[in-house]
């Protein structure tokens, strides 16, 4: 707790590792989770929305968790929430569990019938049985002290036995037992290896982006792993068939960008195109909930083998996914069920249909990663290349929008009550570049342009009347989550826009204002990048 750091920063900062942990250090955010947003206010929608994400996880102790600290504020006084989440008093060390009375007994009564001081007697300061086998090695329990704990649990009871025999069997056992793990442990850091030798993260630092800053992260990071993965495929040398790796081309790239940015406010169009694939996207949005349907077409002369698609995982966004068989491969946390992906063959399409619900405000759009193999025909000699295409879905927080109509003083009212740096975010952008004149012009039909913007790509409702001058338009909006608060109604942010032109300066002013930062943050971004594009 650094001076000036929130919670709302505590718990981005903490949550960024929650993907890669393993699935106790989940259980144990998760309860962290929640007592962060009892001591912050600002907290609770952000853990509300990894509750409603991992209600239905795989893990028992992680779908209890989240579904216990989900209903617990309503099932509970917020007294007693309060009471439930605060912190545990100390220890103070002087307790003794049921279990440690029972172990000590049986050691008592043991060392008693064979005449030998009790070993839990030598010293009355520390009652723990761990301890006292450390410090008495002479009763035979020096190989079992190098088991494993549940091993250590069941030879408390043999302290002080006399019948080196029984010792002797037993440590062979442990000794046994010993061997196998580490063949075990061994034979998983073979798969380790083998598995970091063939995996690339190839958006792993992707996640945080803005919209229209995410396009230039996405490129970058794209030229990134493409040269990472040539490398990788230059230098491998296997006894079977010779393969190569493939990322997106650079020449790719800017078409790329823009056909994303133009589908975050468009319903239907084609999100990646190249010689071999095309991928084409249809969304469609109704309050909290959309409905995407993603086709993957090959578009080249070669089929392609093992195709496989991997959407990540948002805490924002709870989803169901259904595809053509073997499309789909999981996140990593159950690698063992990963198939071995789809044949695409020349001139069809695999289908990917994907249900969402936003239950908290976000700022970026979910990744997804496409790969697939290339191979040469029957009786022709080639080698085998791998293509990793990296991408972004665009699923922004735009499409979630409701368009709402406000009459001129309602609209400056409620303006002016969301004053404040937080809660406004304000770029200036150069119009774009008009071809049949030397630099930008802004005139009556540029404005038309960003009125429809507003209204068909950002979804705003036009206020009219409010502008004092016809180079400025404003819009009004609802953001609609499928998060419940208290009462069991539905958590909505109320948004607002203005977009002001000078044409002096040929440039354009975008200002947002809601409830909520990131809210403010998104409608920016998305209205930049159309207004680049416009």
């Amino acid at each position: 707790e650094r001076p000036g750091m929130s919670g709302e920063d505590q718990f981005r900062l903490m949550h960024q590792h929650f993907g890669t942990a393993n699935e106790v250090t989940k259980s144990i955010l998760i309860t962290t989770y929640a007592k962060l947003a009892n001591l912050y206010e600002e907290c609770r929608h952000l853990a509300l929305g990894v509750f409603l994400h991992h209600g239905n996880h795989v893990n028992v102790e992680i779908q209890q968790r989240c579904l216990e600290y989900r209903n617990m504020r309503e099932a509970f006084s917020p007294e007693g929430v309060e009471d439930l989440l605060r912190e545990m008093p100390p220890w103070d060390g002087r307790e003794v569990s049921g279990l440690e009375k029972r172990l000590q007994e049986k050691e008592d009564a043991v060392a008693n019938a064979c005449g030998v001081t009790p070993i839990g007697n030598v010293s009355k300061k520390d009652n723990n049985s761990w301890s006292s086998t450390q410090q008495n090695p002479t009763n035979g329990e020096e190989n079992i002290s190098n088991g494993v704990q549940g091993e250590q649990v069941g030879s408390v009871g043999n302290l002080g036995s006399v019948d080196e025999e029984e010792e002797e069997d037993e440590a062979k056992v442990v000794e046994e037992e010993n061997n196998d793990d580490s063949v075990v442990e061994e034979g998983v850091e073979d798969e380790d290896d083998e598995e970091t030798d063939v995996s690339f993260s190839v958006d792993s630092h992707a996640h945080n982006t803005q919209v229209h800053e995410g396009n230039d992260e996405l490129s970058r990071d794209v030229e990134t792993d493409r040269e990472d993965l040539d490398d990788v495929g230059d230098g491998d040398e296997t006894d079977g068939p010779a393969f190569s790796i493939q990322g997106i081309p650079r020449e790719v790239i800017p078409a790329m960008r823009k056909a994303f940015s133009n589908l975050c406010t468009s319903p239907s169009g084609v999100l990646f195109e190249n010689h071999l694939l095309q991928i084409g996207v249809k969304h469609e949005y109704q309050g909290s909930k959309g409905r995407v349907s993603i086709f993957f077409g090959n578009v080249g002369s070669q089929q392609l083998y093992n195709f496989r698609c991997q959407v990540e995982e948002c805490d924002h966004l709870l989803s169901q996914m259904q595809g053509t068989p073997g499309l789909l491969e999981s996140n990593g946390e159950n690698e063992d069920t990963d198939s071995g992906g789809c044949t695409v063959a020349v001139r069809t399409q695999a289908k990917l249909l994907l249900l969402v619900e936003v239950t908290a405000p976000f700022d970026d759009a979910p990744a997804m990663r496409i790969t697939f193999e290339t191979r040469p025909n029957e009786g022709e000699k080639g080698e085998i290349v791998k293509h990793e295409y990296p991408l972004r879905l665009p699923i922004v927080a735009t499409c979630f929008m409701e368009p709402v109509t406000l009459e001129p003083g309602a609209f400056m009212q409620r303006w002016q009550s969301l004053d404040g740096q937080d809660r406004e975010c304000q770029e200036v952008v150069r119009a774009p570049p008009n071809p049949e004149e030397n630099g930008p012009t802004i005139n009556e039909e540029s404005m038309l342009r960003i009125a429809h913007i507003v209204t068909e790509g950002l979804k705003f409702g036009r206020c009219q009347g409010c502008d004092p001058t016809p180079w400025t338009v404003s819009g009004a909006a609802t953001f609609r989550t499928g998060a419940k608060d208290l009462n069991g109604n539905n958590i909505n942010v109320g948004c607002l826009v203005r977009v002001e032109a000078n044409a002096d300066a040929g440039v354009y002013r975008v200002t947002t204002r809601t409830l909520h930062p990131i809210c403010s943050k998104a409608v920016k971004n998305v209205a930049l990048v159309s207004i680049k594009l416009a």
